[in-house]
């Protein structure tokens, strides 16, 4: 049985608004009591992205939101999800195993963040919807890449802090994420994955094909709209 919310402890949750963020939101929301923090850093569908978030938000009646930006990140460009003249749908770099949409640490700036806040507020879990065996590649979607980044927390922040991330997503499938979000109510038609649409999916990006394929897998019905 799930403790009072009274009695739960304070939890820090990355919400972009897509579909993986949202499952780990509602696995945060089985013990602690979530305090969402969603990051705009100039990417395609960041309006679409927010918009989702707060759907979500207000579906699990979050009031401790905090909606921040790192405009930097498009300034200093190097992806196709925050420089349009690139391309978000194919996305290969013939110099790197990495897709193009990978977005040059962002990972890292997002965990900083929530980290300073989560010590401001006194939560010490940090949730993030990190996943590494069936998505993109992305070197900070890494198990190893959060083992270091809790190391470096324990002499970042204050010691009585206690600060740590938890990527419960980490070694999921696509279809075993569709799973636990049904299973858990997750408002899965309220997310948002795409990379490039803003009212309907394109259903082309990587993004889109790897959601696709979980719920296919999943043996559900995606209840987004899709570009025919």
């Amino acid at each position: 049985m799930s403790p009072a919310a009274g009695d739960r402890p304070l939890a820090v949750v990355l919400l972009s608004g897509g579909m993986d963020s949202c499952v780990a939101a509602a696995i945060a929301r089985q013990t602690c009591e979530p305090a969402f923090l969603h990051v705009s850093y100039g990417q395609r569908t960041e309006a679409r992205e927010l918009q989702a978030f707060h759907a979500i938000a207000d579906h699990y009646g979050v009031a401790r939101r905090l909606v921040a930006r790192l405009d930097h990140l498009k300034a200093i460009g190097g992806s196709a999800l925050t420089d349009e003249t690139r391309d978000a749908v194919h996305a290969r770099r013939a110099d790197s195993t990495i897709p193009d949409t990978y977005v040059p640490l962002r990972n890292t700036h997002l965990l900083a963040m929530a980290a300073s806040w989560a010590e401001v507020l006194g939560a010490r879990p940090i949730y993030i919807g990190a996943v590494e065996e069936d998505s993109s590649g992305y070197p900070d979607c890494r198990e190893e890449y959060y083992r270091e980044f809790n190391r470096l927390l324990g002499v970042a922040a204050r010691p009585e802090s206690r600060l740590h991330v938890e990527t419960p997503l980490i070694h999921l499938s696509k279809a075993q994420i569709v799973r636990e979000g049904l299973r858990l109510e997750a408002p899965l038609h309220l997310t948002w994955s795409c990379y490039t649409g803003q009212e309907v999916a394109c259903g082309a990006c990587e993004s889109c094909r790897l959601r696709l394929r979980g719920f296919r897998d999943a043996g559900a019905r995606d209840p987004i709209p899709y570009r025919p």
